[in-house]
């Protein structure tokens, strides 16, 4: 195996791993030390593992993180394994949703910079994105580095922010992202959110800036400045000079660190070309769950009308 830079910053593939069987301790410990200095890592053409394959190789690296609503899901037949999430454009049946349906509206948020599970009390590792179905142009995934952005602050901004605390709250991102308010609250009723540092320690022992879209309030701070401090901060992290874009190839299997990249989708035709990605969530420790284990967020949607 061998690992090759994706930017001049951050960002690798690992070139030579198999994942068609149960991983051993050799590349557990390779792809843990690749994700330590890199933070984000693709291993290529891996469309072949199924989502049993898939699921494996996750839970070598910690417990899942399931997703909301598993428990009155898990024995029912579905288009995809119901320890994953669903990051697609796609219904039950694998047909294109509507875009203008409240789960459509509901990704929009997903357009911005934003670290996976920060609204939930489970300590979340990595996010393992596979790309079953992309489209054949546009819908880049991109990604920051947090522990570089807290390098580039000022100083001053780093005295400002070291033992600060944002309130994160996925309805407040979903709000950002063009959810009404009522649906919004809906959300906010079954996940009130959680509180996280502005400053951490990476795996890797270097500091990390730590916010993103799902961050609202900043404890000890009035609702107003503490809104224009986390839009300042999300500002300078965000400046293309920081920005690693991935172009999608069929059967990538990327992977990223929650605790230190914040990442975003682009858009792409929603309409037009199906995208199926399917995502575990890996959490450093604790027992296998969902945050929110019956509740459905979003109900599935009806295959789109097509027309001629």
């Amino acid at each position: 195996m061998e690992v090759r830079k994706l930017h001049p910053i951050f960002g690798a593939e690992i070139i030579g791993a198999d994942l068609s069987k149960e991983p051993d301790q050799a590349l557990i410990d390779f792809v843990e030390e690749a994700m330590k200095e890199h933070i984000v890592v693709c291993i290529r053409g891996q469309g072949h593992i199924g989502d049993a394959g898939h699921l494996r190789f996750a839970r070598a690296f910690g417990p899942l993180e399931l997703p909301p609503g598993y428990d009155q899901r898990k024995d029912q037949p579905g288009r995809m394994a119901p320890e994953l999430y669903d990051a697609s454009n796609l219904d039950a049946n694998g047909e294109i949703i509507d875009p203008a349906s409240l789960r459509a509206k509901f990704s929009k948020g997903n357009e911005l910079f934003h670290a996976d599970s920060s609204f939930n009390d489970m300590p979340s590792k990595w996010s393992m994105l596979l790309g079953h179905i992309v489209p054949p142009e546009k819908g880049n995934t991109e990604f920051v580095d947090l522990r570089h952005v807290y390098d580039e602050l000022p100083q001053e901004k780093k005295d400002q922010i070291e033992h600060l605390v944002a309130e994160h709250s996925f309805a407040a991102s979903r709000e950002k992202g063009g959810v009404k308010s009522a649906d919004a609250d809906r959300v906010r009723s079954v996940m009130p959110g959680a509180k996280q540092p502005m400053v951490r320690v990476s795996p890797s022992g270097r500091k990390a800036l730590f916010v993103g879209s799902h961050a609202f309030r900043v404890e000890g701070m009035d609702d107003a400045s503490g809104k224009a401090l986390i839009d300042e901060l999300l500002a300078f992290a965000s400046q293309p000079k920081y920005i690693y874009a991935h172009k999608w190839q069929q059967g990538d299997l990327l992977i990223w660190d929650n605790r230190c990249a914040l990442h975003r989708g682009t858009t792409f035709d929603y309409a037009r070309y199906k995208r199926d990605l399917r995502r575990a969530n890996v959490n450093e420790y604790g027992e296998e769950r969902s945050a929110v284990p019956t509740a459905t967020l979003v109900p599935d949607a009806p295959p789109a009308r097509k027309t001629a």
